[in-house]
Formats: C-alpha cells, sequence, structure tokens
C-alpha cells in the first residue's frame, strides 16, 4: 500500500470555514443530552462530506472539568479495529502476498488450526466470520475482570486452536469471532515477518498520516486519553487486547479517523475497494452482506458499508456511503452503544429511537439473594457452552459469563433484576415447589434460558 493520502484539512466546529459539513439538529440535540444527562462522559461526531469534514464535541474529557472533546482527543475504537484489519489482508491480497482461498493454517507455521471433516478454514473465512470458530475461545479466563485480555497470551491462542473443535464446517454460516481476527491479524503479522503493531503502522497509519493511531498509544497519545467509563459512569481502565488486538486493540482519534474513511471514501486504491467488496451474506434470506470485516447494507435507498465497536469503556462507529459522498464517525468514552446515533448522522432524517430513562431498583434481603446464587447453563453443543454464575458479593449480587467480567445486578421486583454495566435484563423463573430452575438473559432484543446447574 503506497503513501498515497495525506491527512486531509480538518474544519473544527466553531471555525470561521463556509463548507463545514453539519450535523443534523436531531442528532446534536441527541448527543447533548447524553453528556448532559451523564448517560455518556463524552462524544465526538466527525462529519464528511468529500474533501470537507467537522468534528463536533460534547460533554468533557474530565469529569468535573470544562474540557470539551475534539479532533485530537484519542478514544479507544474497539473492533472498528476489524476494520484495518481486513484492510490488511485486502493490501496483502492486492501484492499477491496472499490469496483469499488459501488455508491460513498455511499462513502459521508451528501452529495446528482446526478443521471439519477435511475442510480447512481459509483467509476469506476468518475475515467474513464464517471460520466456525467462536466468539471467544474457550480457555479464556481472565485473572482481571476490568482488563480481561491482558492474560490472554500467544501460547493461549495457539493452545486453544489445537485442542478446539469446529461445530461446523467452514464457510457455511456466519458466527461473530474475535478469535478469529485476532488468527487472522496474527497470521497477516507472520506472514509479513513483523508484527500486528508494525504492520498497522507501515501499511495504514503512516501511508495516511494518522499520528494518533496504534494499538500500543504513545505517551502523547495517552495524556489525549479520554478516560473509559462503565455504563453505570464508573471509571473504567482501557483494555490491554494482547494477543487479541488485531480484533479491537487500536486507539484513534477524530482526525486520524477522518483520514482513514476517506481513503475509502474517495475513489479508493485497490486494497480500500477489495476491503468493503460485499463477499458473503449475514444469512441466507439476510440483505446485510459483508466485505472484509465491514458490514455493506441498505437504508433510505442509499448503500453504506459500516462497523462499530466497544470494550470496557468505549464504543464507537465508522460508516461512509458507498457512493463516498458522505461518512460518520461517533466515538465515546462510555461502553453505551452510538450505533442509531452514527446511522442518524450520517443518513439524516433516519429517526433515533426514544432515549431510556434510568431503572429504580430496590432492596431485597441478603437471604432472598441468597436463593439465586448458583451456575446457569446455556449448551450450544458439547464443544460449546456459556455458563452466567450468579455471586452475592459485598453490595449485592453479580453475574460474570463465560469470558466477560463480573457485573452488578440490580432487583426492580422479586425474580426480575437488571444490570447498569451492560443493556440487559436477568429473569429467575421457579417450579411448582416454588425452587429457582432457570434464567432467562434478556439482551440485544433476544431472550436466553440458562438452565440452573444442579
Amino acid at each position: 500500500m503506497t503513501p498515497t493520502f495525506a491527512l486531509l484539512p480538518l474544519c473544527l466546529i466553531g471555525s470561521s470555514a463556509l463548507a463545514a459539513p453539519t450535523l443534523d439538529d436531531a442528532v446534536r440535540q441527541r448527543a447533548e443530552e447524553l453528556t448532559r444527562t451523564g448517560m455518556h462522559a463524552s462524544i465526538v461526531i466527525a462529519v464528511i462530506e468529500g474533501k470537507d469534514s467537522a468534528v463536533y464535541g460534547f460533554g468533557s474529557v474530565h469529569a468535573g472539568k470544562n474540557a470539551k472533546p475534539g479532533a485530537d482527543t484519542v478514544y479507544q475504537i474497539g473492533s472498528v479495529t476489524k476494520t484495518m484489519t481486513g484492510l490488511l489482508l485486502a493490501d496483502a491480497v492486492v501484492d499477491g502476498k496472499v490469496t483469499l482461498e488459501e488455508p491460513v493454517a498455511t499462513l502459521l507455521p508451528g501452529y495446528t488450526v482446526p478443521a471439519f471433516e477435511g475442510k480447512t478454514i481459509s483467509v476469506l473465512d476468518l475475515a467474513t466470520h464464517y471460520s466456525g470458530l467462536p466468539r471467544l475461545p474457550d480457555n479464556f479466563a481472565p485473572k482481571d475482570p476490568a482488563n480481561p485480555y491482558a492474560d490472554y497470551t500467544d501460547p493461549k491462542q495457539r493452545q486453544f486452536l489445537a485442542a478446539y473443535h469446529l461445530p461446523r464446517a467452514p464457510g457455511s454460516a456466519f458466527d461473530y469471532s474475535n478469535i478469529g481476527y485476532a488468527v487472522l491479524g496474527t497470521a497477516l503479522a507472520t506472514q509479513a515477518g513483523s508484527s500486528y503493531e508494525a504492520l498497522l503502522q507501515s501499511r495504514i497509519a503512516v501511508p495516511l498520516g494518522m499520528r494518533s493511531t496504534s494499538n500500543t498509544p504513545t505517551h502523547g497519545m495517552l495524556a489525549r486519553l479520554a478516560p473509559g467509563h462503565q455504563l453505570s459512569g464508573e471509571p473504567t481502565p482501557a483494555w490491554d487486547l494482547n494477543v487479541v488486538a488485531p480484533a479491537g486493540g487500536v486507539y484513534s482519534s477524530a482526525r486520524d479517523m477522518i483520514a482513514y474513511l476517506q481513503a475509502y471514501m474517495f475513489k479508493p486504491l485497490r486494497p480500500y475497494a477489495l476491503a468493503i467488496k460485499p463477499q458473503r451474506p449475514l444469512a441466507p434470506d439476510s440483505d446485510t452482506k459483508i466485505g472484509l470485516a465491514w458490514l455493506v447494507e441498505q437504508q433510505q435507498g442509499q448503500s453504506y458499508a459500516w462497523h462499530s465497536g466497544q470494550t470496557g469503556g468505549y464504543t464507537s462507529y465508522a460508516a461512509f456511503t458507498t457512493d463516498g459522498k458522505r461518512g460518520v464517525v461517533v466515538l465515546t468514552n462510555t461502553a453505551r452503544t452510538v450505533d442509531t446515533l452514527g446511522l442518524s448522522a450520517l443518513l439524516p432524517g433516519t429517526p433515533l429511537p426514544p432515549l431510556k430513562k434510568p431503572q429504580a431498583a430496590i432492596e431485597l434481603p441478603r437471604a432472598t439473594l441468597a436463593e439465586y446464587v448458583a451456575d446457569y447453563v446455556l449448551e450450544h453443543s458439547p464443544e460449546e457452552h456459556f455458563t452466567l454464575t450468579v455471586s452475592q458479593g459485598k453490595h449485592g449480587l453479580e453475574a460474570a459469563g463465560t469470558g466477560v467480567g463480573s457485573a452488578p445486578l440490580f432487583a426492580s421486583a422479586k425474580d426480575q433484576f437488571f444490570f447498569r454495566a451492560i443493556e440487559a435484563e436477568l429473569t429467575f423463573t421457579r417450579d411448582a415447589t416454588g425452587k429457582i430452575v432457570s434464567a432467562v438473559l434478556k439482551q440485544g432484543g433476544q431472550d436466553v434460558v440458562l438452565a440452573r446447574k444442579q
């Protein structure tokens, strides 16, 4: 990938630029409300129209201080990182170093990569989440729930791959996989004889002039980092993603992300065009297609590519119309989704859902809370399972899922609880004798029944 795009001029809110792209009034009002009410500590929204761009900042980078975020405020971008890993793959394909169809095992000498009845995982399978690998590895057991990936190392990734049994043939179904993108990033770095960070810098960040984009932030970047926050508003550290960095470890700024999106929007070079080329559907009847990480779909008759991301204290959204006319980046240092805000900024007029009022909690006696303490299990298959462990902490019930840190539970009624760290609810069900037999986890519009482990 040759250095073709320089860092383009940026129009900041409040400047005298005449052509600065505007932010939809509904989006502006919602961002102001989200930060005023404390639902988000700070929000940065970048709007791109061709070569013109503007950055709008809301809230405060530091609690209690009048420090508005701006174009150079640094955030962790989470899974938007996957689009950069996908671009690194496209770059290697265009340079003839890798093919999409080749087995990833050929790029990872010394690794044992699982197969299904002789069918191997291809590079394309990993890039489109069709590998059959799970969302998280089954040997993921973080020592520090606040920084869950910090101790997940390359030897653990190798161990996982060597022992894992695929539940289905690669290429047969979409199943979003963070560990799949970690493996893809490892493979690309191994093929290049480099580290993932060095590859990111040499093939993307330096050519595009992205001086505040890195998996290993500099002291200067850390000085401009917006501190992360949980949904509850409590501070939380940025995650160290270690070997899983290619799936979500990159830090960046609105200024850099503008340059990044513009590289896709302006008559893109072959790697950029290949990265957003639809490869597979998300489901057999789905209109949404996936390229090399980028999701491509239509709304209001407009085709656009997008991806979002979230870590423990940060959320991001990046999107652009495939005609190259408009792009949007939303960055926040609170772990609450900004997808609807980003889409409405990208396609003005897209309705925003009403804001939910914070739920009120009630107190239950500790003896009553003790009834809920147990493991609740969802069995996908002999190889895949999810366990939600409910325990009694110092301040009440806590719940920790497989590969996920512990979060407090708050009661809204007997047998009914909600989280403040994530947008989810947990309802316990009883049999005819009054014994708790299961829990129903309600999250993202889905109800998942978890059987109580006896």
